[in-house]
């Protein structure tokens, strides 16, 4: 890599505000607010909107769609194979 042009790799906490949920990794992004963690250092904070604590699909109350019932019912409606037009 060639040196000075990249930017700094550091310890961050991200931390996902509606879960009430944080973790601690490496990131090169940039924030002026800190927390202290779990084990006595303080580091960046970056508050997030959703993590795999908040998602859906993640925490299994994902939603499913009917899109069979949704196509039947749209047949049922305005017939199936109308040509012509």
């Amino acid at each position: 890599m060639k040196p000075g042009i990249h930017p700094e790799y550091r310890p961050v906490v991200f931390r996902d505000r509606a879960a009430d949920f944080a973790f601690l990794t490496r990131s090169t992004a940039m924030s002026d607010r800190t927390v202290e963690w779990e084990d006595g250092n303080t580091y960046p904070v970056i508050d997030v909107e959703i993590s795999s604590a908040s998602h859906p699909f993640y925490t299994g109350t994902q939603r499913v769609l009917d899109t069979a019932g949704r196509v039947e019912r749209f047949e049922r409606r305005y017939g199936r194979g109308r040509s012509g037009r």
